[in-house]
């Protein structure tokens, strides 16, 4: 039996103990809620003596009634305890489904950032089910996700890349904190809607001026003093006239001052929760320069965002006294709730402007830490060495493979572009690897530009925008053929080159017209871009294409996958080849599922026929039919 995995191992320890802990605060909440049970019967056995039976004293009450209390704001707290131990044990759950590949379908699929206009983001399977998104994501606030998103779709530069990784190293190891980050930032996430809060946060000031605080202040203070004059034997005139002012006053501001307060209720609830996860960011020890500058920023000018978020929260806490029916009337002779309102646009003044930055940064933060979460888990996948070279772009990897696919069922390879080749043509039979070599092409640039590491042995690569042609549609409501679809985005492709580095990935160019129109539209459009610098892979079925490289060399040259026919099963070993393919397989495969294939000529699907009779190699004789 093999060894666990370190992460595997900690993992499902880690779990166990989570678990264990849950089931122990579930009985002990059973034992609370027992437990309030016997009070709240207890209290109506004693309420029934001193109310009808007579043979003891009210007060005996207090003890039952102090008892319920208590043992309520211990049930609350028990079962915030043991919430959190479930997120935890639900965290650990989908850690070991990640290390076991079968995490698709757990989590957000990160489906509302997909972009059918981005020039590689459908390409690539990086956002919805399944999607590169939904392996790497652990975020559990949306800006946590959209900062995730965002770095997926644009390619960081090297200084950034570098910033980041340190800071996925720092937080490797840290299985604790990200437990911790998963079960606070899921408060978060239920409670924090950004833009509302934002919103709130920035919003215009509804009461300004600095008349009415200062006439507020007076009247609160003159108010009380006439009572106590009138009380000492002055005439009932002034406390009069002062009520009468503070009524028109109160009047004047109060339909602002109620929409001031409630407005700031639910922010300041979510303020609370992203006050605890900045307590958490803040309370972790770092070194690397991007980590420490997230930490720096996660302040106030008065101090720390916990506190300033207590600020308020007091404010509203405030507000509630005055509903009491006790102190509602002395709430009203001070004004209470216009100096609360006035209290609350003086801390949006103060701090709004800076809760963008606030949910900025932690998203930043949940990012780096999902980062590292990958890091932690898959071990023998290494950083990239990201190089500043402009035109053409380098790309070098040993051992390349897709994350998507299980190591035990992928199959490495290597590829390497550069100064010469710039462009690798990658022929082959139908499934037998080609796109799949695309992907993991593009998937790995993007995971290396974003500051992950990558599934590969080593990798050595240059920033550049890439664009690619694996998923191009049709649009019915925009009236857009496949074929016009896909020209549009080799425009945007060309474009890209002509304005910086660019790599590009094109699967089975120009598709959808003919073979001759077909290869010179590919030939030109491989010309324009090796001229502008870019570099990357075309794949093609078509051999005619496959020659475009010998016209291009040394800066092109031809790869291929094989295939073999096995006792009537197609056979793929998916390992890249020098050279062009030889064979088609298109036929077979046809008929393997059943069609009904007839040859119009005896060799029609000849195809190793034909590609030897155009390059027969040295020595051979005539090409024999393989049919």
């Amino acid at each position: 039996m093999p060894t666990p995995s370190p992460p595997l191992d900690t993992y499902q320890r880690l779990l166990a103990k989570r678990r264990g802990d849950s089931a122990a605060l579930a009985r002990k909440s059973d034992q609370v809620s027992h437990a309030r049970l016997v009070t709240f019967l207890t209290g109506g056995v004693l309420l029934w003596g001193a109310v009808y039976g007579g043979w003891m004293s009210a007060w005996w009450l207090a003890a039952p009634v102090a008892a319920f209390t208590g043992l309520v704001v211990a049930h609350d707290r028990v079962l915030l305890a043991r919430d959190r131990l479930n997120r935890a044990v639900a965290w650990y759950e989908h850690g070991l489904a990640r290390l076991g590949d079968t995490w698709s379908g757990i989590g957000a699929t990160g489906e509302q950032f997909a972009d059918v206009d981005h020039l590689f983001s459908q390409d690539l399977d990086l956002f919805g089910p399944g999607s590169v998104f939904q392996l790497l994501n652990t975020a559990q606030t949306r800006t946590g996700e959209s900062t995730l998103a965002t770095w997926l779709l644009t390619p960081g530069d090297r200084q950034t890349v570098h910033g980041r990784q340190e800071a996925v190293r720092e937080l490797r190891g840290r299985v604790d904190m990200r437990e911790q980050l998963a079960a606070a930032g899921a408060d978060m996430r239920a409670a924090v809607q950004p833009r509302a809060l934002v919103h709130w946060a920035t919003a215009a000031p509804v009461l300004s001026g600095r008349w009415p605080q200062v006439v507020a202040v007076v009247l609160t203070t003159l108010t009380p003093l006439t009572f106590v004059a009138w009380n000492q034997g002055a005439t009932i005139a002034l406390p009069t006239a002062a009520l009468l002012a503070l009524a028109l006053f109160v009047r004047l501001f109060a339909g602002r001052t109620q929409e001031i307060l409630h407005a700031a209720d639910a922010p300041a609830r979510e303020l609370v929760v992203l006050g605890a996860v900045c307590r958490l960011v803040r309370g972790e020890s770092v070194t690397s320069a991007r980590l420490s500058a997230i930490q720096d920023a996660l302040t106030t000018s008065d101090g720390e965002i916990p506190d300033a978020v207590r600020q308020l929260e007091r404010l509203l806490e405030r507000h509630d006294w005055a509903h009491n029916i006790v102190f509602m009337p002395i709430a009203v002779l001070l004004f209470w709730q216009l100096h609360l309102a006035f209290a609350v646009e003086r801390w949006r003044a103060r701090h709004g402007a800076d809760v963008s930055r606030w949910l900025d940064h932690i998203g930043e933060f949940e990012a780096l830490s999902a980062l590292s979460a990958y890091a932690y888990e898959h071990p023998e996948d290494p950083f990239p060495d990201v190089v500043d070279i402009a035109t053409p772009p380098v790309y070098e990897a040993e051992a390349l493979a897709h994350p998507l696919i299980p190591v035990v069922a992928a199959v490495p390879n290597d590829v390497t572009l550069g100064a010469a080749p710039q462009v690798l043509i990658v022929s082959g039979s139908n499934m037998s690897g080609k796109t799949t070599l695309l992907r993991s092409f593009g998937v790995s640039s993007v995971m290396a530009l974003m500051g992950a590491p990558v599934r590969a042995r080593r990798m050595r690569l240059s920033p550049a925008a890439l664009g690619a042609t694996l998923r191009i549609e049709d649009s019915l409501q925009a009236g857009r053929s496949r074929f016009y679809a896909e020209v549009l985005r080799l425009g945007q492709v060309v474009d890209a080159a002509r304005t910086g580095p660019t790599v590009f990935l094109f699967d089975e160019l120009f598709h959808g017209t003919n073979s001759h129109d077909r290869t010179e539209g590919a030939r030109g459009l491989l010309r324009s871009l090796l001229s502008l610098g870019a570099c990357g892979l075309v794949t093609t079925h078509d051999l005619a294409l496959a020659e475009i490289a010998d016209d291009l060399a040394p800066r092109a040259c031809n790869v291929h996958f094989d295939d073999a026919l096995v006792e009537g099963e197609m056979r793929f070993d998916y390992r890249l080849k020098p050279g062009p393919v030889t064979r088609s397989n298109a036929l077979a495969i046809m008929r393997a599922v059943g069609l009904d294939i007839r040859l119009s000529r005896p060799d029609a699907d000849s195809a190793p026929r034909v590609r030897s009779e155009r390059h027969p190699e040295p020595g051979d004789g005539p090409a024999q039919d393989d049919g």
